[in-house]
């Protein structure tokens, strides 16, 4: 009998094909991840626990998305670094340009992290803020692409769309 236990992450699947997607329609993808003693990124750009890293083919070399470890050199400042990063540490993969992408929770410490259900598109990234409370809840919002610009709390209270600007259309002079 086939037990899920048994079986591998769905998570490095997810972020290669997300990755791919990213790059097949001209999208940058980016990657957030949750700091620890694990992950090999520059210190110094490391914020509240969390880091993005921008994982496309023009901003990396040598890039490997494998099951355990994302692993690529990148320059930051000019200076060339080597990262490496635990896939269970990554909580978000998105496209720049968007936002769509996937989140995941946080881990746990000590626990393999659970994913939360594909959806097609991220509001926000995810904040380090991780609690006993907040462990086992999402860390975005997630909405989809056709709710519009409307506000985190269901369209409630949205501020319209700014105004057209008034006067004269522009229009392109031939100068020979």
């Amino acid at each position: 009998m086939f037990d899920a236990k048994d079986s591998s992450s769905t998570r490095p699947y997810l972020i290669r094909a997300l990755y791919e997607w990213c790059t097949d329609n001209g999208y940058t993808p980016y990657i957030a991840v949750l700091v620890n003693e694990s992950v090999l990124v520059p210190q110094e750009y490391v914020k509240d626990g969390e880091i993005v890293l921008n994982i496309s083919f023009d901003a990396t070399s040598s890039l490997k998305l494998g099951n355990e470890f994302i692993e690529f050199k990148a320059r930051f400042a000019g200076t060339a670094r080597d990262i490496m990063v635990p896939v269970s540490r990554v909580v978000a993969i998105y496209a720049r340009e968007n936002g769509q992408g996937m989140a995941f929770p946080a881990p746990a410490a000590g626990e393999a992290p659970a994913m939360v259900p594909l959806q097609p598109a991220i509001e926000s990234v995810p904040q380090p803020v991780v609690t006993s409370e907040q462990e086992t809840k999402p860390l975005v919002q997630l909405t989809s692409v056709d709710s519009g610009k409307a506000g985190m709390d269901g369209g409630h209270d949205a501020e319209p769309p700014p105004r057209p600007p008034t006067g004269p259309r522009p229009a392109l002079k031939r100068v020979k």
